[in-house]
């Protein structure tokens, strides 16, 4: 059966601040624990102003803390913009304080703009093919250390925190392919090259210590209400988001508005039909239908739930009727 998770952006959302949209990510995370939903994930971006998680592994703290036993992780820490050791360092904290709850997914783009990057001491100019580098290098901090060892992540050493790769595109399936790690694609965003990028992964994948098959988690978008209309309603602020920051005008999450469909020309429609594939807009039975057709046509393991909500009390409850349309 298909296992359900939550990916928040933790949303700052016009006229609130990081500390409303912190605490917001928190009661979230208390919410769809007690739901039943498998793990909570928070995502690395920087210079966004309606991104709170840019200090991802201090978020994942806190959500942690606030929880019982629902797994928090990185979906995820973009590792070129850090040292291997400094993130198995993090990361092996982490699990010692809540040990076995803690995932780590691991992503290569730089999760901002190239002045940002710069910022980060790091250029897009990168070389990206030492990206499988760094997550072997990762891989090897958090392991039992081998005999001569020099140098050691503590905490981190002995942690084995699962690790996860993350990708929009055929490099990241088949990176998860031969490390045989569970493969989380981007397909909330960036649906268009998923069937081909499955398809490689389960046709590449080795076995590891950490995994006998392939395993894979799809970014799906829900937006759950009792009505259609509603559902399509607290979308927009999700839409609006996207558009603005694909134009290259990112800010607060801003809030729902009614005609939204009716504001845009045949650019904006385009961009926003690229990214539907992967999204259910209305009521339970609605989202139960086009949910298990999508589940059918992927064959998922895991579906990890997407809701940009300006409006709290409506992003909370459009993961409750998501939960309900599985049951």
């Amino acid at each position: 059966m298909t296992v359900l998770s939550v990916l928040d952006l933790s949303p700052i959302v016009e006229g609130g601040d990081v500390s409303l949209a912190l605490a917001n990510t928190l009661d979230l995370a208390r919410h769809t624990e007690k739901l039943g939903y498998h793990r909570y994930w928070v995502a690395e971006h920087h210079n966004m102003r309606g991104i709170a998680s840019a200090a991802t592994s201090v978020v994942i703290g806190h959500i942690a803390g606030g929880t019982d036993k629902i797994r928090v992780g990185a979906g995820g820490i973009m590792l070129p913009n850090h040292a291997p050791i400094m993130v198995a360092e993090q990361f092996g904290t982490l699990e010692a304080l809540y040990p076995g709850r803690i995932d780590l997914g691991l992503g290569r783009a730089p999760g901002t703009d190239g002045m940002t990057a710069q910022a980060l001491r790091r250029t897009l100019n990168s070389d990206p093919n030492k990206f499988p580098q760094d997550v072997v290098e990762l891989q090897r901090y958090l392991q039992e250390p081998e005999p001569n060892q020099q140098i050691y992540a503590v905490p981190g050493y002995g942690a084995n925190v699962p690790m996860y790769i993350l990708g929009s595109s055929l490099f990241g399936a088949q990176l998860a392919a031969i490390l045989g790690l569970p493969f989380a694609f981007a397909s909330h965003f960036a649906p268009q090259a998923m069937t081909q990028a499955l398809e490689m992964y389960r046709q590449e994948f080795q076995p590891s210590e950490q995994l006998d098959k392939p395993y894979i988690m799809l970014g799906y978008n829900i937006y759950a209400a009792d009505s259609d209309e509603h559902a399509e309603y607290i979308r927009t602020s999700s839409l609006q988001a996207f558009l603005n920051l694909r134009f290259g005008n990112p800010g607060p999450l801003p809030p729902p508005v009614k005609d939204f469909e009716k504001t845009l020309n045949a650019q904006q429609e385009a961009v926003l039909g690229q990214v539907s594939a992967a999204s259910s807009v209305g009521t339970v039975d609605k989202v139960r239908q086009e949910t298990q057709a999508f589940i059918e046509e992927t064959g998922a393991d895991e579906l990890i739930i997407v809701a940009q909500v300006y409006h709290h009390q409506d992003r909370c409850r459009s993961y409750e009727l998501a939960m309900e349309a599985f049951r």
